[in-house]
């Protein structure tokens, strides 16, 4: 079968992993990049011997593409979702998170959904394997009654990462570490437990320069009664030290490690299974650096959505679980209250612009 032919819409920090992915991909191809600051561009072109552009709009104009990877800043997320859809009708990857305003997260995929296109969102850690084996543990019921949930992030970032771009650190633009670096982490922590019916939490911006937090604390009440905890920092010094996930239950507990949630380092059941004695060494990988493997899992499940017209893992309405629940976290801090969902944020400054 003929490849998909990809096109990435920015090439920042996190357009690396994407080139990485594709070119280890026999079914993709990538055909063209672009960045409002050519010089960026232009490495990528260089490097892959593809056309490179300053804008979108030009490269979808001259290139054949069945997919636009959006890598753009995360407040410009639905701003060129929407506009590439609306003018190309083409089908979207869009980094976490998918926008920044709920409002924005709907638009984008009834924008979609009206041309006929496809919206997957990012969520790579989904596809590490513990995560993938912690998942089928919660679909076999294996847990019983759902006790609590945990996850941290206990990443770096310096004032010269937010200094790189003036976007960085803001709240119409990117947001904190819960927006950003833990996005990923209440994902997965939602997916396991399900869904959440209250939250309350604190933020504080303790080392770093920027409008936004750099560390979070959040409570969670979820459907099944369940508790979940989430403990987010990029103000841990000197470096990286974990992004984890826990899940226990009555009859079992399971701890995900690592930099990316990519260790499996406990399994424990009631029922304990043949297979189970295998699982600490099957999935003990522990990736270089937070970003994980899954990247390249990802794409090649959205490559075989589009070509055999299957549900993706990650679509725009499965992304949005998350956002709205992010969203929900800052109106919880910015209040001071407990915040039910669902809910329409009020005082949640994320993705709000200046002139709003």
């Amino acid at each position: 079968m003929s490849k998909i032919k990809f096109a990435l819409v920015g090439c920042g920090r996190i357009a690396k992993k994407h080139t990485e992915a594709l070119s280890e991909l026999e079914e993709a191809e990538l055909v063209s990049v672009c960045d409002l600051k050519e010089e960026k561009a232009k490495e990528y072109g260089k490097k892959f011997n593809i056309p490179y552009y300053k804008s979108y709009d030009e490269m979808l104009q001259n290139e054949d593409v069945d997919i636009v990877n959006i890598l753009t800043p995360s407040g410009l997320h639905a701003e060129h979702t929407i506009d590439i859809v609306s003018k190309y009708q083409k089908n979207v990857i869009v980094e976490k998170p998918m926008a920044l305003k709920l409002d924005d997260a709907d638009e984008m995929i009834r924008v979609c959904d009206e041309n006929g296109t496809r919206l997957f969102v990012v969520k790579q850690n989904r596809y590490n394997l513990p995560v993938m084996k912690l998942r089928e543990a919660v679909e076999e019921g294996r847990f019983g009654k759902m006790v609590m949930g945990t996850v941290r992030v206990r990443w770096s970032r310096h004032q010269h990462y937010y200094d790189m771009d003036d976007w960085r650190g803001t709240w119409a633009m990117d947001g904190g570490a819960l927006t950003n670096q833990a996005s990923h982490h209440i994902d997965l922590l939602e997916w396991m437990m399900g869904q959440p019916v209250e939250v309350s939490a604190q933020t504080a911006t303790r080392l770093v320069d920027i409008e936004v937090e750099d560390t979070g604390a959040v409570i969670i009440k979820f459907a099944n009664g369940s508790i979940g905890i989430i403990e987010a920092t990029t103000a841990t010094r000197p470096s990286d030290l974990e992004g984890s996930l826990s899940v226990m239950g009555e009859k079992g507990a399971v701890v995900i490690g690592g930099y990316a949630v990519n260790k499996m380092e406990t399994w424990q059941f009631e029922d304990e299974r043949e297979s189970d004695k295998t699982v600490m060494e099957e999935y003990k990988e522990n990736p270089p650096n937070i970003y994980g493997f899954g990247h390249k899992r990802y794409i090649a499940d959205v490559i075989d959505a589009v070509k055999n017209d299957k549900k993706a893992l990650v679509d725009g309405l499965e992304g949005r679980k998350s956002l709205e629940l992010i969203n929900a976290i800052y109106e919880a801090a910015e209040t001071g209250k407990t915040v039910k969902l669902r809910f329409e944020p009020k005082k949640s400054k994320l993705g709000i612009k200046d002139e709003e």
